[in-house]
């Protein structure tokens, strides 16, 4: 089962990401300005993450290949790392859509 972790950055600002249950991060979020609008985007990924057409897929200009999950407004909830192919992209992509929905939520405050 997939974890949601938040952890607050050297800024005073959050960030979660949301690990598989190996502990590799498949998505990690952009910064908040508080813990409840961080919380907020976790919630969007539960429920975007179920959608493939809010995902994203990108090349990178050094040729390595990533997405990114994106809400109904169109505004990126979060990013995934970097990949060598289009198939472990994609992997990466039915990681976020397994492990969203259900993953617990811990704090690295």
């Amino acid at each position: 089962m997939g974890t949601f972790l938040i952890n607050k950055r050297k800024n005073d600002e959050f960030q979660f990401v949301l690990k598989a249950g190996n502990g590799q991060v498949i998505l990690s979020s952009e910064s908040y300005s508080t813990k409840g609008a961080c919380e907020n985007g976790i919630e969007s990924v539960r429920k975007n993450s179920q959608d493939d057409n809010r995902f994203e897929k990108l090349e990178a200009k050094n040729g390595k290949l990533y997405f990114n999950l994106k809400a109904s407004n169109g505004q990126i909830i979060g990013s995934s790392e970097m990949y060598e192919s289009a198939a472990s992209r994609d992997n990466g992509i039915e990681s976020v859509k397994k492990n969203a929905p259900d993953a617990d939520i811990k704090e690295d405050l």
